[in-house]
């Protein structure tokens, strides 16, 4: 990304007579979904583990619907429009990776449910006793919830400056401190079975929404789908480039090396993120998550493909020079898109950027909800139940919902504070600490008989320091135009991501210090566990050991 996009001057997106009635009948639904959320929460269970995972009562086709939700947020239903209509091919590569992270979740998701856990405190703790393990696993999951917090929250804050018109930074602060105190009231509020009929809501709004347009974007185009692609590439703002890879902002002197390494922390971390841990532990069987994340895999790639159509259709239809106008990121670009497309009809354009603001809000509302539950869900089972004495489970329950709180006004505190500052970095900066700290310390977890205690330490608490250490002195924090400080350079590491040596590192790490452990050879217990991510367990107890 160029110096001049990356300071494009923000433009007023939508007209005042078509703005006015899309707020109102924003607020109207805004309104119904707390009356609503407020119906699906009134008569919750009071246990934990039956708030945590619904009693593991979830079944395929649900909770499918529900792990392809989790996939939208405000960052996916926004910015991968806008970075297919800027960056043509590298935009559509980064929508094909949802749908692969959610393969490696396919890979998984059987041992996780059989496994009997839904924390990586728990799956830590498989092969690893102590509090240690606990700890670590909530430390990994603040890692990875905190940056994506503070982004969804920056997002809601763009996207409803541009709905009302005004798109300087004190008014994205306000919209975003707004928007976060109300959903902050809705996720105080929910539990995993409530959070998934909001999912299957959204998924389905997200499909209808987008279709609609692609078919708008088509007739616009005379149902010629070659000329949305030729049209897309003489409106994006480098024709001869925009169908062949090198458009992407991110882009280094490493070309492939840089860009390998971005997919795969993508790819992988998507699977060890812990809210798509927590919903596949909450389906009835290892079986039915399976099931689950096939489903999900189905929609992802209905819902990608439109992704993809829609970005092309803005770049053809708006052109990637007025998105840029607006937007630097091209997060507008659906909504400059809804309001192209039909612009001779005004009624349709306004029921159509009302459904993208709404569906925009529910991305939001359910992104924080999952991802501050999960969090939530973490400390409170892994940290405050461990030390439960004479705490009870309204007791566990109480904490979560402080935890819940604390966590949203943290991720709303911070998001104002580096309004100012290109902090997108942090979005595969907690990718990577998913990739190098989870997947990692889970496969040898599953598959390597000497896993231990120490390795998994060593794996966990390693990678997350190379990790860190790597991003820090990468291209994304200095030295370079879109980099956290562009005016600095103290940057070492040539990579935009550090997974392409984190992941690797972490692996090494977990076996270097398993083979090192004193006196141990194999874990004593792992022929029960195997039994166990066999055939899943039954009761809360661990089966007796089984010779195969």
């Amino acid at each position: 990304m160029t110096t001049e996009i990356l300071s494009a001057a923000l433009i007023e997106p939508l007209s005042a007579d078509i703005r006015r009635p899309v707020i109102i009948a924003f607020l109207v639904f805004i309104g119904c979904a707390l009356l609503w959320l407020i119906t699906l929460v009134s008569g919750q269970p009071d246990s934990p583990d039956e708030l945590y995972v619904a009693n593991r009562s979830l079944g395929p086709n649900l909770n499918g619907f529900a792990l392809a939700g989790e996939l939208i947020t405000a960052l996916t239903f926004l910015a991968i429009p806008g970075a297919v209509a800027l960056f043509g091919y590298d935009g559509f590569a980064v929508a094909i990776d949802l749908l692969l992270g959610l393969g490696i979740a396919l890979l998984l998701a059987q041992q996780i449910r059989n496994s009997g856990c839904y924390t990586l405190g728990d799956l830590f703790s498989l092969r690893a006793p102590g509090t240690a393990p606990r700890i670590a696993g909530a430390a990994i999951t603040l890692a990875i919830t905190i940056p994506m917090l503070l982004l969804q929250f920056r997002a809601a804050g763009i996207g409803s400056s541009l709905l009302i018109g005004a798109s300087s930074v004190p008014v994205q602060v306000t919209c975003t401190i707004m928007i976060g105190c109300l959903v902050t009231c809705f996720a105080a509020m929910t539990e995993l079975k409530s959070a998934t009929y909001i999912h299957v809501v959204k998924i389905c709004l997200v499909l209808l929404t987008l279709g609609a347009i692609t078919l708008l974007s088509l007739r616009a185009l005379s149902w010629n789908p070659d000329d949305l692609l030729s049209t897309a590439a003489n409106g994006s703002i480098a024709p001869a480039q925009y169908l062949t890879p090198g458009m992407w902002p991110y882009e280094n002197d490493f070309g492939p090396l840089n860009d390998i390494g971005a997919h795969l922390a993508v790819i992988i971390g998507t699977a060890g993120t812990p809210h798509l841990i927590l919903r596949i532990s909450a389906s009835r069987t290892g079986q039915t998550a399976r099931r689950s994340v096939a489903v999900a895999i189905g929609l992802t790639g209905v819902v990608a493909t439109l992704f993809i159509a829609t970005g092309f259709a803005a770049s053809a239809i708006v052109g990637s020079q007025p998105i840029l106008a607006v937007d630097g990121n091209g997060q507008s670009s659906l909504l400059l898109l809804a309001a192209t497309v039909v612009d001779e009809r005004p009624t349709l354009s306004v029921v159509l950027l009302t459904v993208i603001s709404c569906v925009t809000f529910l991305a939001v509302l359910t992104a924080v909800s999952s991802a501050t539950f999960a969090a939530a869900v973490s400390l409170a089972h892994d940290l405050f139940a461990r030390h439960r004495g004479g705490r009870t489970d309204d007791g566990e329950v109480r904490f979560l919902r402080l935890t819940v709180i604390a966590l949203c006004a943290a991720g709303i505190m911070l998001s104002a504070v580096t309004y100012t500052y290109q902090v997108e970095f942090l979005v595969t900066f907690s990718m990577s600490v998913a990739a190098t700290c989870v997947f990692p310390a889970l496969v040898l977890t599953f598959l390597w008989p000497r896993f231990n205690r120490r390795g998994l330490l060593w794996s966990v608490y390693g990678g997350l320091l190379i990790c860190m250490t790597l991003m820090i002195f990468s291209p994304s924090v200095s030295g370079s135009a879109y980099a956290l400080w562009p005016h600095s350079d103290f940057a070492w590491y040539p990579l935009q991501t550090p997974g392409l040596f984190s992941v690797p590192a972490a692996l090494v790490l977990g076996w270097i210090g398993s083979i090192t452990t004193p006196g141990e050879q194999a874990s004593d217990d792992y022929s029960e566990l195997e039994y166990t991510l066999l055939v899943g367990r039954t009761t809360n107890t661990r089966p007796r050991s089984t010779n195969r």
